[in-house]
Parts: structure tokens; C-alpha cells; sequence
């Protein structure tokens, strides 16, 4: 299905209350002082391209705007040629009336470009022919060769020139298009392109389009553009100092918002929230309840998940209520196996390995630890059984039947052991007995078997 980017609008939908923050990034785009290449910074699945649209969008409501660009660049990777990318698409705010005369102003630009990176091909294949040329022809093969040596240098000192010349007159261009209307050229998936043709694309900017009038926004993740330039340039080279020269200004999108006046929560809890409120499928079941959001919580923290991995999360716990024929999680099921099923199918979404390995009776106490943010069993009183929190009885019911490090969630005293059996009962008691120990895990795994559509 396409996304319809004309409706991505902060009036439409602002959930994560980034409509200010775009309020402001438009200040900066639309002041005297150059800010530019700006980049909006975000990790995996943060909302960054959306956000992008919506920014655009309200640019666009505004008087004497700017002319707006977005360029997808991991849509034009395969492509491998930035600058005509880039050119492509503001000669598409050219009139028609005078596209030929600026095409002639630019053409020697481009055809320069194309130039020297057929002239690097040819002298590749050169080197490889000459290693199969028969000795007797190797004083001649020297001699062609000093030859073709002066004349490549003579040809580069040539084009060096000619490469400045051109370089002027297509900068030239590009002043005369943005003279009347500044144009803002935002170019998204930066992060997501291969590693040359990421690189290739900040030094086209930095290079080429250094014009009056004309700014860029990249929508990117920069821990993976400096891994990018690491890959091309090597360890050794400093990636955060090799930006720092393209770069001007850098901002990252929250990863919380604004429950009410003093409390902030992270955006994942809030969009997590959102998705389960407005879908009626979860209209009849326990996850609104405050003990299932709370084990959710626990989840998204521990793991910092992404607004993209909630929607997955959703879009399993749908999948499994319709697979169930909405009775999985519905109201009327025992608290401790809902709580069970939903921890299943969060490891189906988020962990599958460790969903597996509960599957196939290999699973590391530690690992599911590790999910749940807990490394070993609480020592519990029943004077203290009001302090405990839901994962920690679930790391209990389960890390006692992992195969590895079960020992970490195994009460060390009989009286430990009784006080445990007694909470774990409670948590099962609608049914009048709580589920064997061994037994336990297979809650879990029956989940996990709806979501393989094995059950």
C-alpha cells in the first residue's frame, strides 16, 4: 500500500508532540545564518521519515516558502551517481520554457563527471591487458606506456581546469534557479544507502552545492553514516571529525514526550498506548489492564524498543487474538496465563532466538533474564509480596524450567520455595490450582506455536 505523504501532517497526528521541534527547525532553515546541510537525527524505526513529511508539509502552508525537494536516497542508491540525483530533481522546478538553456549551462558538469569515471575504468582494464602481452613486446609495451603516462597528464591537468570551469558554471546555475525562491533539498534513508554511495552523496553536497539559497536537510542515522565512512576510509579515520566538516547542525528526535505537565514518558510507551487504545480488537481483553501495560513497559525499557518495533509488537498481539478467534487475551482468562501468552508472543516479536530455544527445551535463564532486566530470583516474604512486580514472578514461573542457568531463578531455601509456590498459586488461583512446575513454560510455547500457525 502507498502512504499518502500529503497526509502526514502534525494536525492529522501528533502523537510525540514534534510539532514544535519542526516549528523550530523551520526557523533555522528560513533565518539569515547557514545551518545547512542540518540533520535530523534518529536511530532505526524513531519516526524519522514520517516526521520528515510533516515538517515538509508545514513548510509548505507557509507564505513565500521556499521551493521544497525530497530526494529518497536509498531509492536512488542503485543508481550510484549523487550528483545526478540531485540535479535530477531541482531541474524538475525548472520551467519548462527555460529548462534547454540550463541544461546547456550544466551539461559540461555532468559530462565531466561520467568523463572521469569511464577514464578510471579504461585504465583499469589496461593494467590487466598488459600483464598477458608476450615479452618480446615489453621494451615497446614501456615505451607506449611513458607515452600514454605524459598524455594522462597532460589530459588531467586539462580537465582540472576544465573541472573548475564546469564546477562554476553548474554553481552558477544553481544560484540563478534558487534566485527567486530559496530551495530546501531534503534528502531521507541517507543511512540506509551502501557505504560509497553514502559518502559520495555528503561529498557531492559539501563540494558542489556549496550555493547561496540552497540548503539540505538529511534525514539520517549518523552512527551509521560514520560507520559508512569508517568502511570506506578505515578505522583509523576519526568519522565524527570527518562530519564535523560537512556537517553544520545536528538534532536528534526525543525519545519521549509529555504524559502531562511534569511527567515524561518514553515515546514507545505513549505510541504502544495509543495502538492498543484505538485498534477494537483489543476492545475485550486484559491488555489496557494495568498489569499487562506494566509488563510491556518493562519490555520496551529493557530493550529500548523502536516506534517501528511496537508496531510489530501490535501487530503480533492482532495476529494472535484473531488466530484465537479473539479468546486468547480476552477478559475472562486466568491472570497468570495471560500474563504468560503475553510474554510469548512479546518473545515471538522481539526475540524469536529465545523464543525458540523455549520451544525446543534449550533456553538460558540468563537470556530470558536479560529480556526481563533481572539477573536472579528475588528473595520474597509474603510481607513482601505487594513489592513484587509481574516480570519478576514470570522470570520465576520460567527461569526455574530453562535448561541452562536454571539455578539463577531457584529458591535457595525450602521456606523461599514454599513462599514462591504460594504467589505463583495466586496467580493461577480462578483456575483452583496453579500449573505444575515443568509445566509452567507450556503456556508460552502453545503461544508461540498460534503465531507459528501450528496451533
Amino acid at each position: 500500500m502507498t502512504l499518502d505523504i500529503q497526509s502526514f501532517t502534525f494536525n492529522h497526528r501528533d502523537e510525540f508532540q514534534r510539532k514544535s521541534i519542526a516549528e523550530k527547525a523551520i526557523s533555522l532553515l528560513t533565518a539569515d545564518f547557514d545551518v545547512s546541510p542540518m540533520v535530523i537525527d534518529g536511530s532505526w524505526g524513531t519516526g524519522k521519515t514520517e516526521f520528515c513529511h510533516k515538517l515538509i508539509n508545514l513548510m509548505k502552508e507557509q507564505e513565500d516558502g521556499p521551493n521544497i525537494v525530497y530526494i529518497d536516497a536509498f531509492k536512488a542508491d542503485h543508481a550510484d551517481e549523487p550528483l545526478l540525483t540531485i540535479i535530477a530533481e531541482v531541474l524538475k522546478l525548472v520551467p519548462d520554457a527555460e529548462l534547454d538553456g540550463v541544461m546547456q549551462k550544466i551539461l559540461p558538469a555532468l559530462r565531466f563527471g561520467l568523463k572521469t569515471s569511464a577514464k578510471a575504468a579504461l585504465g583499469h582494464l589496461l593494467r590487466q591487458d598488459s600483464t598477458d602481452v608476450v615479452d618480446d613486446f615489453e621494451k615497446e609495451i614501456k615505451q607506449a606506456a611513458d607515452k600514454a603516462i605524459d598524455a594522462s597528464v597532460e589530459s588531467l591537468l586539462k580537465d582540472h581546469i576544465k573541472a573548475n570551469e564546469s564546477l562554476k558554471a553548474l554553481q552558477t546555475a544553481l544560484k540563478n534557479i534558487a534566485s527567486d525562491k530559496p530551495i530546501v533539498l531534503f534528502i531521507d534513508e541517507l543511512d540506509r544507502c551502501r557505504p560509497n554511495f553514502a559518502v559520495d552523496m555528503l561529498e557531492t553536497i559539501k563540494h558542489t552545492f556549496d550555493v547561496p539559497s540552497i540548503q539540505f536537510v538529511l534525514i539520517t542515522n549518523t552512527t551509521q553514516l560514520k560507520a559508512s565512512i569508517n568502511h570506506i576510509y578505515g578505522e583509523s579515520v576519526d568519522a565524527q571529525r570527518y562530519l564535523d566538516k560537512f556537517l553544520k547542525f545536528t538534532f536528534k528526535l526525543p525519545h519521549q514526550v509529555k504524559e502531562n505537565r511534569h511527567t515524561k514518558v518514553q515515546a514507545s510507551i505513549a505510541h504502544y498506548r495509543n495502538l492498543i487504545d484505538q485498534n477494537p480488537i483489543f476492545g475485550e481483553t486484559k491488555l489496557k489492564d494495568e498489569p499487562a501495560l506494566d509488563l510491556v513497559n518493562r519490555i520496551i525499557e529493557v530493550n529500548q524498543l523502536s516506534l517501528r518495533e511496537i508496531e510489530t509488537l501490535v501487530r503480533h498481539l492482532e495476529i494472535y487474538q484473531r488466530l484465537t478467534n479473539n479468546e486468547g487475551l480476552a477478559n475472562n482468562i486466568i491472570f497468570g496465563y495471560m500474563l504468560l501468552r503475553l510474554l510469548g508472543i512479546s518473545l515471538f516479536s522481539i526475540k524469536p532466538e529465545l523464543a525458540n530455544s523455549i520451544v525446543i527445551g534449550r533456553a538460558d535463564a540468563k537470556e530470558l533474564g536479560y529480556f526481563l532486566g533481572d539477573e536472579k530470583i528475588v528473595a520474597l516474604t509474603e510481607d513482601h509480596y505487594s513489592y513484587l512486580e509481574h516480570y519478576q514472578a514470570l522470570l520465576t514461573m520460567l527461569g526455574q524450567e530453562c535448561y541452562v542457568n536454571s539455578s539463577l531463578f531457584t529458591p535457595e531455601t525450602e521456606e523461599s520455595k514454599k513462599t514462591w509456590e504460594k504467589l505463583i498459586y495466586q496467580y493461577f488461583n480462578r483456575g483452583g490450582f496453579a500449573p505444575d512446575m515443568g509445566r509452567r513454560s507450556q503456556a508460552v510455547i502453545e503461544t508461540i506455536d498460534v503465531l507459528t500457525l501450528q496451533s
